[in-house]
C-alpha cells in the first residue's frame, strides 16, 4: 500500500499546507502500513472556498446530469471492488469476505440508488398558492468514521450530491487509505472542480475546523457519542444544520414462541459482524426464562466458531480490533462485566490462543447480564454478546427501552404480528422482524442519544436539501 502525500482541493491533488504526516497501520500485523497527510484549518479553508466557489454552478446541474455521474461513480467503485475490500481488511482489520461482501458492495448500491432516487423525487410540489421547492443545503461538511470507512462517506456523499451540494470530506484519521481509492473514482468520473474535497487529518484539528466553519451549510458526522456532541456544539456557533449517526446498544428480544435456533444463529452473527465494531450491532439478547439456557448453550456453541484469524484469509469470520486502543477498550468492558456479575460462557479478555501479534479479542459471550450494568448500558464495540433473561412480554420491553440508545434491534416470534406489535413499542430507528432483510431505501438513523436526523433513503436525501415557499 503506498503512501498519499496529497490533499484532493478544486479538483486535484495539491500539497497540504503541513508536513505533519498520519501513519495508518495494519491492525492484524501492527505494522505500518502508509501516511497520509495530516490537514490544518487552513488546508479546510482551501477546500471549503473551493466547495463554495463550485456550488453556484452544481446547484444548477439538472438532475439527469447529477444523477449520470453518480452512475459513472458507482461504476468506478465496481471496477475496483476486489482493491477497495482488501485495502479496508487491510487497514481496519474487517475479514475480506465481509469487506467484500458489505464493506466495498454496498456503496455501490448506495450510489446507484440516489442516482435513482433523485429522477423520481419531486423537488417542487404544489400547496394551495404556493410552490414548495427543496434546494440543496449548500456546502456539506462530511466527518466519518472507521468502521465501515467506504460506506459510511458514501451514505454521506451520494445523497449530498444528488441534492446539488458540494462536499468537503474529513475521513477516519485511522482508516483513510480507502477514501483515496475512492476519489481516484471521483476524479475519473470527471467531477467539476471543487464539488468533491478531501482533508484527511486529526478530530481535533481538521473535524473540529470543519464543524465550525461559517462557510459550511450542514454538518453530517457519524461517529462516538462524545465527538458527535462536540461536532453539535461547535457547529451551534455559525447555527449550521448538523446531523449525527451515533452509537447504538440494541436489544434482540427473543419472545417466547421465537424459533430459538435459528433467532440465536443471527443474533450471534449479527452481534459479531465487523468484529463487533458495528453501531447497529445487537449486543443484547433478551431471552425468555423458559429458553434461557438453551440459548446461552446455543450462543457460546457458536460463538466458538468465529475463531479470530488473518483477514485476508478468505475462511476468517472474525478479524482483529482496529486498534491497540480498541482493544484494551473492548478487554475492559469483559474484566468489568465478570466484575459486576456477569457469568462467563465464552471467550474473555486474554490473548486468543495461538495468536501472537494483532489487536484480537476472542468471540466473548456474557450470561446473567444485569439490565442496569456496564456492559449492558456503554457500547463495547467488539465480539461480546451480552444475554439478559426477562419474565414476561412486558418485562423484555422494559429492558430493551433501558437504553440512552435507540439505534438497531430486532424481534423474534412465531406470530409476526406479535412481532410487529412490539417492534412498533421499542423506542429505536429501525428494527428487524425475524430476521428482516436490510433496505438501503429505508430511513437510517436513531432516537435518543444515537443521533439526530436520517441517513439513506429520501429522508437522507432531504437532509441535504433547504425549504422554499413561493408564494403566487
Amino acid at each position: 500500500m503506498q503512501n498519499r502525500d496529497s490533499l484532493y482541493i478544486e479538483g486535484a491533488w495539491r500539497a497540504p499546507s503541513s508536513d505533519a504526516v498520519i501513519e495508518v497501520e495494519n491492525p492484524a500485523t501492527e505494522e505500518l502500513l502508509a501516511t497520509v497527510p495530516a490537514g490544518t484549518a487552513a488546508d479546510v479553508d482551501r477546500a471549503v472556498a473551493a466547495a463554495q466557489a463550485a456550488f453556484p454552478s452544481w446547484s444548477r446541474t439538472s438532475v439527469g446530469e447529477r444523477a449520470e455521474v453518480l452512475r459513472r461513480v458507482r461504476d468506478g467503485l465496481a471496477k475496483r471492488q476486489d482493491e477497495i475490500a482488501e485495502t479496508i481488511s487491510t487497514e481496519m482489520g474487517c475479514p475480506l469476505r465481509i469487506a467484500t461482501k458489505i464493506q466495498a458492495a454496498l456503496p455501490q448500491t448506495v450510489v446507484g440508488a440516489y442516482a435513482d432516487l433523485i429522477e423520481s423525487y419531486e423537488f417542487d410540489e404544489r400547496v394551495g398558492n404556493t410552490i414548495v421547492a427543496r434546494e440543496p443545503a449548500g456546502v456539506v461538511g462530511a466527518i466519518t468514521p472507521w468502521n465501515y470507512p467506504l460506506h459510511q462517506i458514501t451514505c454521506k456523499l451520494a445523497p449530498a450530491l444528488a441534492a446539488g451540494c458540494t462536499v468537503v470530506l474529513k475521513p477516519s484519521e485511522v482508516a483513510p487509505m480507502v477514501a483515496y481509492l475512492l476519489f481516484d473514482v471521483l476524479h475519473e468520473a470527471g467531477l467539476p472542480a471543487g464539488v468533491v474535497n478531501l482533508v484527511p487529518g486529526y478530530g481535533t484539528e481538521v473535524g473540529e475546523a470543519l464543524a465550525g466553519h461559517p462557510g459550511i451549510d450542514a454538518v453530517s458526522f457519524t461517529g462516538s457519542v462524545r465527538a458527535g456532541s462536540r461536532v453539535a456544539e461547535v457547529a451551534a456557533r455559525s447555527i449550521t444544520r448538523v446531523t449525527l449517526e451515533l452509537g447504538g446498544k440494541s436489544a434482540n428480544v427473543l419472545l417466547p414462541d421465537a424459533d430459538v435456533a435459528t433467532a440465536v444463529k443471527v443474533g450471534v452473527a449479527n452481534a459479531f459482524l465487523n468484529g463487533g465494531q458495528t453501531c447497529t450491532a445487537w449486543t443484547r439478547m433478551l431471552v425468555h426464562d423458559d429458553q434461557y439456557d438453551e440459548a446461552v448453550e446455543l450462543a457460546a456453541s457458536i460463538a466458538s466458531g468465529y475463531t479470530p484469524g488473518d483477514p485476508l484469509d478468505p475462511s476468517t469470520k472474525l478479524g482483529p480490533m482496529v486498534s491497540a486502543a480498541q482493544r484494551e477498550r473492548v478487554r475492559g468492558f469483559i474484566r468489568t462485566g465478570v466484575a459486576e456479575g456477569a457469568r462467563l460462557v465464552t471467550g474473555g479478555a486474554e490473548q486468543p490462543e495461538g495468536i501472537e501479534r494483532g489487536y484480537y479479542v476472542s468471540p466473548t459471550v456474557l450470561a446473567d447480564v444485569a439490565p442496569d450494568s456496564t456492559v449492558a448500558q456503554q457500547e463495547i464495540f467488539g465480539p461480546v454478546l451480552s444475554v439478559l433473561r426477562y419474565s414476561d412480554e412486558e418485562q423484555a420491553l422494559q429492558i430493551a427501552n433501558n437504553s440512552d440508545y435507540g439505534l438497531a434491534g430486532a424481534v423474534w416470534s412465531a406470530d409476526q404480528d406479535r412481532a410487529l406489535a412490539f417492534a412498533r413499542r421499542v423506542r429505536t430507528g429501525s428494527i428487524d422482524v425475524n430476521g428482516g432483510r436490510y433496505n438501503p431505501l429505508a430511513p437510517f438513523g436513531g432516537y435518543k442519544r444515537s443521533g439526530i436526523g436520517r441517513e439513506m433513503g429520501t429522508s437522507g436525501l432531504e437532509e441535504f436539501l433547504e425549504v422554499k415557499a413561493i408564494q403566487v
